[in-house]
């Protein structure tokens, strides 16, 4: 009994790759690292330190990065490109509150604290989501 559990299990491990990951189309996968730029203690920064604020990361991405302070010890950070539309100038999302919207045709609009599709927003993508770390009063976001 255990030979053919090994070789089952070794089977389920030699199936699964990266492949099987659905990757977006529309968005390349840009490396960055904001390092230890962003510090909460600084005048650009500072209003991360209250719940429901963000600020706009110029320079990192594909057409900068919104990031999110939800609270605690919860931030989270997006792509500012429609994930769901060939890059153009119409796809940059401009932010509202806590949506994120496209000026294409469709309206297309997402949320800042999930990265979620607005209702009535077509295709099949969330934000793009990249990776967060804070230490202390510094916040790093990265893609690599």
């Amino acid at each position: 009994m255990k030979p053919l559990l090994y070789i089952l299990t070794l089977f389920l491990i030699v199936s699964c790759s990266n492949d099987d990951i659905i990757k977006n189309p529309y968005l390349p996968d840009y490396k960055f690292n904001t390092n230890n730029f962003i510090d909460t203690r600084l005048p650009q920064y500072n209003k991360l330190q209250l719940p429901g604020n963000y600020v706009i990361l110029e320079g990192y991405g594909i057409n900068g990065v919104v990031l999110f302070y939800a609270g605690g010890d919860i931030y989270n950070a997006f792509e500012l490109s429609d994930p769901n539309h060939a890059l153009s100038t119409c796809s940059k999302l401009t932010i509202d509150g806590i949506i994120a919207s496209c000026t294409c045709n469709d309206d297309n609009s997402y949320d800042i604290l999930t990265g979620n599709m607005a209702e009535g927003t077509t295709g099949q993508y969330t934000l793009l989501r990249y990776n967060v770390e804070v230490s202390g009063y510094i916040i790093r976001v990265y893609n690599n």
